[in-house]
């Protein structure tokens, strides 16, 4: 697991053929927007969490973000012990995202 400031996060993933956005927020956190092409799938569902995230593609790179960085570092942690060996962790999380954002 890497923290990369937003800065760091956008730049490589912008350059990156295999990055795959990870949203680990809440429903209700969704209503403030979320970052264009991102998956959804909230830590607090525990199980089921890990359910969904043993699901994905174990050699896309990962990069995870949350309200403000504290559960992405977690949910980051979570995956690389489930063999996930390419995650970064938005540092300040979407609270401080100045990229593109998408509403429903």
């Amino acid at each position: 697991m890497a923290d990369l400031t937003q800065e760091q996060w956008q730049e490589q993933l912008s350059n990156d053929g295999h990055a795959c956005i990870l949203d680990v927020r809440t429903e209700d956190e969704l209503e403030e927007g979320f970052i264009p092409n991102s998956k959804h799938i909230d830590i607090y569902l525990g199980q089921e969490f890990i359910n969904q995230v043993e699901a994905l593609d174990k050699s896309k790179n990962y990069y995870v973000y949350c309200r403000s960085g504290g559960r992405s570092a977690q949910a980051c942690a979570i995956m690389n012990q489930l063999g996930y060996s390419n995650t970064y962790n938005l540092l300040g999380g979407f609270s401080e995202w100045q990229g593109e954002v998408s509403n429903n």
